[in-house]
């Protein structure tokens, strides 16, 4: 009985030493998401995911900053010319129409919502998946990306 436990006992030890040695094998980030964390994360360093990520989250943040300030910049003009127009009796609103176009458009919204709740998910969830395979990358690109933003 005593020889039985200590053979037990001996092979539990070496599987535990397999295992921890396993593990020590593995990169952080399998151990963290387990073996579907992906194929950049495999073929590529930490540090060269970490440029390459931040790199492309820079470009984006930056052309998004410019971007959405020729954006505001003209939509708040339009308006601005546009309410200017009105006072001065150039052009007139039918604000009755524009009301009901409004309202119409609320509703075809609200319809359409329904529809779209599970392509929705399934995209929201073919993002989280892409995120845990490539999180590294996707680290680099919002800090990248909050970098941009600021310059």
């Amino acid at each position: 009985m005593a020889k039985h436990n200590k053979d037990l006992e001996e092979e539990l030890y070496d599987k535990v030493v397999d295992l921890t040695e396993y593990a020590k094998r593995q990169r952080w980030w399998n151990r963290l998401f387990g073996k579907t964390s992906g194929p950049v994360a495999e073929k590529y360093s930490v540090a060269t995911q970490l440029a390459i990520g931040g790199l492309s989250g820079w470009c984006a943040g930056y052309l998004f900053q410019k971007v959405g300030k020729v954006a505001a910049t003209s939509v708040g003009g339009g308006l601005l010319l546009l309410q200017v127009a009105n006072n001065s009796g150039y052009i007139q609103v039918d604000w009755k129409r524009v009301e009901k176009d409004v309202n119409k458009a609320k509703k075809q919204i609200r319809k359409n919502t329904d529809k779209a709740a599970p392509e929705l998910n399934t995209l929201v969830e073919r993002s989280t998946e892409f995120v845990k395979k490539n999180i590294v990358v996707t680290s680099g690109f919002v800090g990248g990306f909050l970098l941009g933003l600021a310059s």
